[in-house]
């Protein structure tokens, strides 16, 4: 009975000594992408307020699948984490023929960091200034109408893909790897695409790009005289969202900890945040998880219908 009684004793003594080392925090995708950013921006916040180092470590590959796996393989006692999108959690399941996880069985979500929407931007070639001008264009059907993506079934893809399945519209899509998508759009090799805020937002501050809508239900707060595509397309919503999860079997103790750090973190960098592109979240872990398992859902839908596979 003395034992039983001393485990228990131990894992508190344990959780309440969190984090008594340095805590790893993977990023599925390269470094100075929006994921990246905002690991970065919270995880350094989370190192001053808790008096340990939150190091982030880059494993990109496979859509993230590379890096998310790593976690869900790493041990349960909340010193090694992740910051993940909606690809590797509710997209990638569909997407890909073979996955060595579970993303609703075998990570907990903590908290969420930010939603990020796209905007569908345009070359400034493109002889559309405002959304309801693009819509008539893309009507037109031009021989030549394509729009680029970061990949086969991201969200910078998908959300092309609902928007013309919507219009009834066929355009050639062009996927590539990361950022040479948008480098051929600013090029005007490409005519339009859905590209993250945080990616574009000095080129279309800069005229380089034309911001014709946000895929967001509500007009985004770092381009707020930019109208919803839901404005015009009634029920569009498409977009990056961002937050910490940890495998399967951390401690409660753990992920109310982290919950409670960041919610305290995000007014701190709300400025920044917005300025960049990215609209502040936080919440309950509960919320967190009950919107993972939604977008699971729709994506799963949206990535059948577009015919996106990936070996």
């Amino acid at each position: 009975m003395g034992l039983a009684l001393a485990l228990p004793l131990a894992v508190q003594a344990q959780t309440a000594a969190y984090p008594a080392k340095p805590v790893k925090i993977i990023v599925a995708f390269t470094a100075g992408g929006t994921t990246d950013l905002l690991a970065r921006s919270v995880s350094q916040k989370l190192g001053e307020k808790l008096g340990q180092s939150f190091i982030i470590e880059n494993r990109p590959g496979g859509g993230g699948n590379i890096g998310t796996e790593s976690v869900v393989r790493a041990a349960p006692d909340g010193y090694t984490l992740i910051v993940n999108s909606v690809g590797p959690i509710s997209v990638n399941q569909s997407l890909y023929k073979k996955m060595g996880y579970d993303p609703l069985k075998d990570l907990v979500p903590i908290v969420q960091i930010a939603d990020v929407p796209n905007v569908l931007v345009v070359h400034p070639s493109v002889p559309a200034n405002t959304f309801d001008e693009f819509l008539a264009y893309a009507k037109t059907r031009p021989a030549d109408f394509n729009y680029g993506s970061t990949g086969v079934g991201t969200s910078s893809h998908l959300s092309s893909f609902m928007l013309m399945q919507n219009l009834g519209v066929e355009a050639l899509h062009i996927p590539y790897k990361g950022a040479n998508a948008l480098n051929d759009l600013l090029a005007g090799r490409l005519q339009f695409m859905f590209a993250t805020i945080p990616s574009v937002v000095s080129h279309i501050h800069a005229g380089k790009l034309k911001a014709l809508a946000v895929s967001s239900s509500q007009p985004s707060r770092a381009l707020p005289k930019v109208p919803t595509v839901s404005s015009r397309v009634p029920g569009f919503e498409a977009g990056s969202w961002f937050g910490f999860f940890a495998p399967k079997g951390v401690s409660p103790e753990v992920v109310q900890l982290i919950n409670k750090e960041v919610n305290a973190i995000l007014p701190q960098l709300n400025d920044q945040m917005v300025r960049e592109g990215a609209d502040p979240v936080g919440g309950t872990a509960d919320q967190f998880a009950r919107m993972t398992q939604r977008e699971f859902v729709k994506w799963q839908k949206i990535v059948k219908d577009s015919g996106a596979s990936v070996d």
